[in-house]
């Protein structure tokens, strides 16, 4: 005899839709829309971080609808009334809703203060409650629910999800759809875009799908890096009440590009004694102390040497690694996340990058937006980041100050600036009016591209050897960035690079 009458099934339903959904897509609020039908209040199409106090009106409207809807379902069960297997998949997504949202409050408060998670009695506290819930409501008598699942693998896929929208959510800030996008993406790639299955079998699996981040300089490569980092699932002991790791101590950045190669190898893969000068004692590298739950993250792999891309190719493949000096296989079991603002398909062509291993770190590609594709998409997207960046700084004076910085960026650079510099320069320019009470971006001497010079001035065929030579080292440097890179990549020392750019630049 069915559980649900027909207009509780189409109800239901959309509930089963929302409690696998991803938070940041706009299917998402279609369902809200759907369930709530004249009660939804908002005009936004995705989520996304509001500085100002959050409304939580649609979330409460749809607890109050799931709760009403699960409990006379579990009645009618109690009433011997067998639901098929079909309802007894929603109810059990339904219950799912319910109890995520009766545990929230306690989710937020680990996370907010860590002492709760290292404190076996808070910590009982929270998951006794949670898992009397669990049983009154998934263990019933002469029913087996479908998923089979274990109250302490939900209560850590709960603990995962609360993590993982606090770092998308407070962090990838703009209503623009660039940064929709991403918020997305990175969602996606902790739990794929089926979270049913995510849940029932994948999240043991996550660590053999490297992630790539690629975008421009200053577009917050290395926060997507460490959202994705500190929000894997992590699973929970209720003998012990305590998560087999902490969500902090999981992420492990290095910067390629701010290393000599040697010590690249060193940092990564760790050295015996005795390998190089310097080396006095023997040294874990990340690849050692990073923990099976943890994960990697290599900023700047396309600067990375051939020799260690072989190295790390073989990481990738084995799950295995040497430290320097040694010949002793050593298991590495975290996740490795890259990031690149280099054209790694230009790099392959010119055979500075190995295509095997691009093809290992492309299982799970997410791409972030320039900050002038964000504003061009949705010009108070600015207004929304330099609140943010202000809340951040002076946050008693956030308020009034942000229409003030504003208005001087739109005096000094204008509305149509392209923010080379993205984010990170965008930061910079609000740290400027603060303290200033004015910007200036920085103008290059020479407004041709590197690339477009050289190309002219060869085809003119007028360049003498030497002056090639000086358009190159140009060329180079301003690809790479930094002397020391460019001086690696051309074989030369820094001083004769930077003497080189140097003549450039002063004629």
């Amino acid at each position: 005899m069915p559980i649900f009458s027909a207009s509780q099934l189409k109800k239901v339903r959309i509930i089963s839709q929302l409690t696998y959904a991803n938070p940041f897509d706009a299917a998402r609020i279609g369902y809200e829309r759907q369930l709530l039908g004249k009660r939804f209040r908002g005009d936004h199409a995705t989520w996304s971080l509001n500085l100002d106090a959050i409304d939580l009106h649609n979330i409460n409207a749809i607890y109050d609808i799931t709760k009403s809807l699960v409990t006379a379902a579990r009645d009618a069960m109690a009433k011997n009334k067998l639901p098929d297997e079909t309802e007894l998949n929603l109810y059990e997504d339904m219950v799912f809703y319910l109890l995520y949202e009766n545990t929230r409050e306690s989710l937020e408060q680990m996370l907010a203060n860590p002492n709760v998670l290292s404190d076996s009695r808070q910590m009982r506290v929270i998951y006794q409650r949670f898992e009397s819930q669990f049983a009154a409501y998934l263990q019933l008598p002469d029913i087996t629910m479908p998923s089979g699942h274990q109250p302490a693998h939900v209560f850590a896929v709960f603990f995962q999800i609360r993590r993982a929208f606090e770092n998308i959510y407070t962090c990838m800030v703009g209503r623009s759809q660039p940064m929709s996008q991403l918020r997305q993406s990175v969602w996606q790639s902790l739990f794929t875009h089926d979270e049913r299955r995510y849940v029932r079998s994948l999240y043991t699996r996550m660590a053999d799908f490297t992630t790539l981040i690629t975008g421009p300089s200053g577009t917050g490569k290395e926060l997507v890096a460490r959202a994705i980092g500190q929000s894997r699932y992590i699973p929970f002991d209720p003998k012990s009440m305590q998560f087999a790791e902490h969500h902090t101590d999981s992420f492990f950045p290095l910067n390629l590009s701010a290393l000599s190669p040697t010590l690249i190898e060193s940092e990564l893969f760790g050295h015996k004694r005795g390998t190089f000068t310097g080396a006095t004692s023997d040294r874990k590298g990340w690849l050692e102390v990073c923990p099976p739950l943890g994960a990697v993250f290599l900023d700047e792999i396309g600067e990375l040497d051939q020799t260690i891309q072989v190295k790390l190719l073989r990481v990738l493949q084995t799950r295995t690694f040497q430290r320097l000096g040694e010949s002793k296989n050593r298991e590495f079991a975290g996740k490795i996340i890259a990031a690149t603002n280099r054209d790694l398909a230009r790099e392959m062509q010119d055979k500075t990058f190995r295509e095997d291993l691009y093809y290992r770190l492309c299982s799970d590609i997410i791409t972030t937006p320039s900050l002038a594709e964000q504003l061009a998409d949705d010009p108070q997207d600015l207004t929304r980041l330099v609140g943010f960046i202000l809340k951040r700084l002076v946050a008693a004076d956030s308020e009034t100050l942000t229409p003030k910085v504003i208005e001087q960026i739109n005096e000094q650079v204008g509305t149509d600036y392209p923010w080379p510099g993205n984010i990170r320069e965008l930061q910079q320019c609000v740290s400027n009016i603060l303290i200033r009470g004015t910007y200036q971006p920085f103008v290059w001497q020479n407004t041709i591209e590197p690339m477009q010079a050289l190309k002219d001035a060869t085809c003119n065929g007028k360049l003498s050897a030497d002056a090639l030579l000086n358009q190159y080292c140009k060329l180079v440097y301003a690809k790479v960035g930094s002397y020391e890179a460019a001086a690696i990549q051309l074989g030369l020392d820094r001083r004769t690079v930077k003497k080189r750019v140097d003549a450039i630049e002063s004629t």
